[in-house]
Parts: structure tokens; C-alpha cells; sequence
């Protein structure tokens, strides 16, 4: 039975990474004509059908075979529909292997005739989704320090299956196409490579951080990992090496090594297949039972004091890694301008890293820590993710800084990346979503539809609802005030005081949220924080009415700010353009034509004059 649900986690994987690597090649590796495949980006179709069909496989196989090890019967008492249907619907496990074999139908359904680069990025998106989604309830899951250990290995998931799933894609591409596609994946992969090395490390110290871990059939194969991930970055810096030199590459040999790179990463998938069917070794002693260790996945921490808010760290793994890569990808926009020649505001890079630093703290930090053992300090956190921290990304103008770096098109007809998010910007979903109106009613009504409704309570029961709200947060803070205060190209010209008019609705709206959520005589919560048993927490309900008063106070300062710096915006622009209209008045009467003024007023004693001569009309 293992042996089997192996196999077909081995297909599932396997299969989940080159549809990535096909749609990865579809969307940005081959040469599009204007968004759109061209003969080169059909070709990759074939493979992309394949794969599909073998994720499908995978994906229902894994469902079939994990029921089955889990109820400790044959496959065809698994395969009762009403057993199925229980284990699909009411166990987490279930759920996300479920939604993992929508994904993998989906993509098989659309991999027939999807033409446009929107849609393949939307695919590969979803595919993504889909092969991390079980992650979240792996073996890992009770390894302890549950976000740093699910976090890493969704990191080393999507990494790997970048890596992998390009690397097989180019395999399939045409010796024409091959020379174009390779120095684009080439950045792809080390990034990706970096990736799958960091994630592995911390998954692997987390989860063996003590001596006799090491003695273990399961620390043998993670060490047979780390040596195919060695040879692995070997052909990857042979690969590189030969990439310096285009004019001499003997492509024949390069798809040589690179056959070989494949069945090497096949091989790696394989052993990493067997380790997410295993669980780790089970540490000396005996854990005691802690309700905070088994529901959120760490101990309970000490009386929160000012100190261990300012200095304490739990990991959250994902997001430390969506803000690494977001500071990476800043950090060399900046350079690839400084080496351009072109000049970067310091101003913005401060602001850019000040907001950076403030998503940390509420996530990883001593108040992402607290956030999660009381209600007061959740809404310390939201109101740092969705109001402080915003401002700072925003001013930091990263939609600028990408469209002055991106690479454009490779030929005339090439969209290009930096096209494709100049699309994106200017299609219908974003002409939409920067309406200040949409704007503010997510930003303010997503208050209502979490707080006042069991959405909150439900998003509290798993490591999947916490980081949907962190981000949900964070995004909606970040298109409210790209709107308001934001320096980067909008779609959406909005006026000096339309945007006060929706500041003074945000702040009477937040006020009223806030005064909603004081009056409570209920947990919105269903119990979820008073079920922690946490010592130095209190009275839940107090506490929440707490939160209410502290998204009171914090919620309305970022809101004058933005209010205040919307003013001081209008009188600049005011005085910009009284300024550019005194020098093109100058400039009229350097070269002895009149201004408007005087036009305007030559115009008024025409027509008096006409009046004057013609006083009957």
C-alpha cells in the first residue's frame, strides 16, 4: 500500500512540475506575438496535455491511496463513494487533496485551446495552488515550529517545481527555439535554485535539530538530497558558464547536460516524494500536551511585556520568503538602474524598506507572535499590515521601479514582461479595481464581511486562514493607498478631492467598525482564543472589545496622514501648474506674441466694439 501511494505521489508530483514547466514555457519563455502563442508556444502544447493527464492521474490516485492507508483497508473499500465523499468534505487532509485535483482538472480542461498569455499565467497560478495546497497538511504540519516547517517546504515546493518543470520543458523546446528561451530560465532557475537550497535547509533543521535524528533512514535520504541538489547547482553553474559565451555554445552537447540534469531532478523528486510519505523521528521524551502547541503549532509565549513585543521572532517561513523575494527583486531594480545611469530617490528605498520591515514584525515578530494567543494584539497586527506598513510599499513606488527595469520584448512583436504588466494595469480588472469606490469598499467593507460574520472564526482554525489574512490585509492597504497617496502609473486619474471625500469615508467607516465591535457581547471568534488556554490572556471578551478600541486609535492616524499629504499634494500641484502657465506666459512675450490673458481680453474688446457699431444686433 505504500509502495503504491508512493508511486502515484511520485506521478502527482511529477506531473504537477512539468505542467508548471509548460506553462512557465508557454507564457514567458517562447517568443509570443503580442500576448498571444505563436507556432513555438503550440508546440510546448503537446506536453502540457501530457502532464496534465499524468497530475490527474497522480492527484486522484494520491486521494484513493492516502484514504485507504489512513482507514487501514484495501483500495476497494476506499473506493466506497459515500467513504469518499466524508473524507473529501469533513477532514482537512481531504479538502486539499480535493481542491489539488480540481486544480489538475481544470488545467487539463484549458491546456486544449488557451491561446492568450493572460490565461496561461492565471493556469500556472492555479497550478501552483494546487501542488502546495496538501503541504499545508503534511507530516510536517506536527514537527513543531509549524510556520517555519510548512512555510519552507511550500517554498521548496514551488521553487522546485520551477526548477524542474523548466528544465523539462526545455528539454521538449526546438533546437531554433532552445537559444531564446534558456537565457531567460537561466535567471528562473537561480533564483529558483537558491530557493529550493535555503527552504531545504531550514525544513531539514526544523524538523532534525537534535543527534540521534541524523542516525535515521529518513536523515539518510535527506542527505541523498542534499547531494543531488549539490550536482544539480553544478550543471546549473556549467550551464551559466556556458551561457557567458552565446556565440560558442554547442547546443547539441547543452541538451546533452541537459538530459542528464533532468533524469538527476527526477531522481530528486523521487527521494523527496518518499519523504513527504514518512514522517520525521520522534523526538527524545515525552512532549508534554499544550492546547497552543497542537492548534497553532507553538508553545504558549510568556506575558507579552514591551520587550518581547520589540524583540521575540517566530518565523513565518512563507512570508519572510515572499518578503525576501520582494526585497531581491527591489534591490536589483535599483542596481540594474544605478549601473544604467538612471538616479532612484533614497527617499523611496526607505520607505520601501520601512514597509518591508513592518509586514516582518506583524508577521514574524513579537506582535505576529502575540497575534495569534490574543484578540487585542490580532488588531495590533492588522492595523500594521493593512495601515502602516501599505504607506511605506506604496511611496516606495515598486510599479515604477519595475517599468523602467523589466526587459521588453525580444522582437518587434513581443509584448515583453514590462508590456504584459502595462496590460495588466490598463485591462478592465484593473481599471476596475483602482475605482476608488471598489477600492474603499474592500478596503473598509472586508472589515464587516471578516469580523461580523463566522468567516473570522473559521479562517482561525488553520495555518492557511492565517497567512489568507495577513495578505488580504496587506493587499488591500496597498490598493487603498496606491489610490490615495500612491506615486506609481494608475489606469485611473483620480481628483485631489475625490480622494479626500473617500480619506473622510474611510475614517467614518473605520470609526463606526470599531464602535460595532466594542459593543460585542458575544466572541466573534467562536471560542478560538479563550480554546488556548492561554494564562496571562484574561477575559476573551474584554480583550476583544479591546482590539476594537486599538483598531479605533490606530486605524485613524494613517488616515489623517494620508489626509494631510493628499492636501499638501494638491497645493504643490497647484503651484506647479501656476508656475508652468507664468512661463509660458514669459515665453509668449520673449517672443513677442501675446498671452492668453491678454487674448482673452483683446477677444472681450472685439466684441464689445461689434456690439458698439451694431447696437441692433
Amino acid at each position: 500500500m505504500n509502495l503504491l501511494l508512493t508511486t502515484f505521489k511520485f506521478l502527482n508530483f511529477i506531473g504537477g512540475f512539468a505542467v508548471v514547466g509548460s506553462l512557465l514555457s508557454m507564457a514567458f519563455l517562447v517568443i509570443n506575438k503580442e500576448g498571444f502563442l505563436t507556432t513555438s508556444g503550440e508546440k510546448v502544447r503537446k506536453l502540457l496535455k501530457i502532464s496534465s493527464i499524468i497530475w490527474v492521474i497522480g492527484a486522484f490516485g494520491t486521494i484513493v491511496f492516502t484514504l485507504a492507508q489512513i482507514l487501514g483497508t484495501t483500495v476497494f473499500d476506499a473506493l466506497d463513494l459515500t467513504v469518499i465523499r466524508s473524507f473529501l468534505t469533513q477532514i482537512s487532509l481531504g479538502k486539499y487533496l480535493a481542491f489539488q485535483a480540481l486544480m489538475a482538472a481544470i488545467v487539463l480542461i484549458f491546456s486544449f485551446a488557451t491561446k492568450r498569455i493572460e490565461s496561461l499565467i492565471i493556469l500556472l497560478v492555479l497550478t501552483i495552488a494546487g501542488l502546495v495546497a496538501p503541504v499545508f497538511e503534511s507530516h510536517a504540519a506536527s514537527g513543531g515550529s509549524h510556520s517555519l516547517v510548512i512555510g519552507s517546504l511550500v517554498i521548496h515546493v514551488i521553487a522546485l517545481s520551477l526548477w524542474v518543470g523548466g528544465v523539462i520543458a526545455l528539454g521538449t523546446l526546438s533546437a531554433q527555439d532552445r537559444p531564446t528561451a534558456v537565457p531567460r530560465f537561466s535567471q528562473i532557475a537561480l533564483w529558483s535554485a537558491i530557493a529550493v537550497v535555503a527552504s531545504g535547509t531550514v525544513n531539514a533543521w526544523a524538523r532534525l535539530n537534535f543527534v540521534d535524528a541524523w542516525n535515521s533512514s529518513y536523515a539518510f535520504i535527506v542527505l541523498a538530497k542534499i547531494v543531488a541538489t549539490l550536482i544539480l547547482l553544478w550543471i546549473g553553474y556549467l550551464h551559466r558558464k556556458t551561457l557567458s559565451n552565446k556565440d560558442s555554445i554547442n547546443w547539441v552537447g547543452f541538451a546533452k547536460i541537459l538530459t542528464v540534469e533532468a533524469a538527476i531532478m527526477v531522481v530528486t523528486v523521487l527521494m523527496g516524494t518518499w519523504l513527504s510519505n514518512s514522517s520525521s523521528p520522534d523526538r527524545p521524551g515525552v512532549q508534554e500536551f499544550s492546547p497552543a502547541l497542537s492548534i497553532v503549532g507553538i508553545p504558549t509565549p510568556p506575558e507579552p511585556t514591551l520587550s518581547r513585543i520589540l524583540f521575540s521572532f517566530e518565523p513565518n517561513a512563507l512570508i519572510i520568503g515572499l518578503l525576501t523575494l520582494m526585497v531581491a527583486l527591489y534591490i536589483k531594480g535599483v542596481v540594474v538602474l544605478t549601473k544604467r545611469g538612471d538616479k532612484w530617490p533614497v527617499g523611496r528605498t526607505v520607505a520601501f524598506a520601512l514597509g518591508i520591515a513592518a509586514t516582518n514584525f506583524a508577521t514574524s515578530g513579537g506582535l505576529g507572535l502575540y497575534a495569534q494567543f490574543s484578540f487585542s494584539y490580532h488588531m495590533m497586527s492588522h492595523m500594521v499590515l493593512g495601515m502602516i506598513a501599505p504607506i511605506g510599499l506604496v511611496l516606495g513606488a515598486p510599479m515604477t521601479l519595475a517599468l523602467r527595469t523589466l526587459p521588453q520584448g525580444r522582437n518587434s512583436e513581443e509584448r515583453g514582461i514590462r508590456g504584459s504588466l502595462l496590460a495588466a494595469l490598463h485591462s478592465k480588472i484593473g481599471v476596475i479595481y483602482t475605482n476608488p469606490i471598489v477600492a474603499l469598499a474592500i478596503f473598509d467593507g472586508s472589515l464587516f464581511a471578516l469580523y461580523f460574520t463566522d468567516l473570522f472564526a473559521v479562517l482561525m482554525q488553520s495555518h492557511v486562514g492565517h497567512l489568507f489574512m495577513s495578505l488580504h490585509f496587506l493587499a488591500a492597504g496597498f490598493l487603498f493607498f496606491f489610490i490615495i497617496i500612491g506615486v506609481d502609473p494608475n489606469p485611473r486619474r483620480v481628483h485631489y478631492l475625490v480622494q479626500i471625500v473617500i480619506l473622510f469615508a474611510a475614517m467614518s467607516i473605520h470609526a463606526f467598525f470599531s464602535v460595532a465591535l466594542m459593543s460585542t457581547s458575544t466572541l466573534i471568534d467562536n471560542g478560538f482564543y479563550a480554546s488556548l488556554q492561554t494564562p496571562w490572556l484574561g477575559d476573551p471578551l474584554a480583550d476583544q472589545k479591546l482590539g476594537g478600541s486599538i483598531g479605533w486609535a490606530m486605524g485613524e492616524i494613517p488616515i489623517l496622514i494620508a489626509l494631510v499629504a493628499t492636501f499638501i499634494n494638491w497645493m504643490r500641484d497647484d503651484s506647479r501648474e501656476a508656475k508652468r502657465i507664468d512661463r509660458n506666459t514669459a515665453r509668449q512675450a520673449a517672443m513677442g506674441q501675446p498671452d492668453e490673458l491678454a487674448n482673452y481680453n483683446q477677444y472681450l474688446q472685439e466684441l464689445a466694439e461689434r456690439d458698439r457699431k451694431n447696437p441692433n444686433g
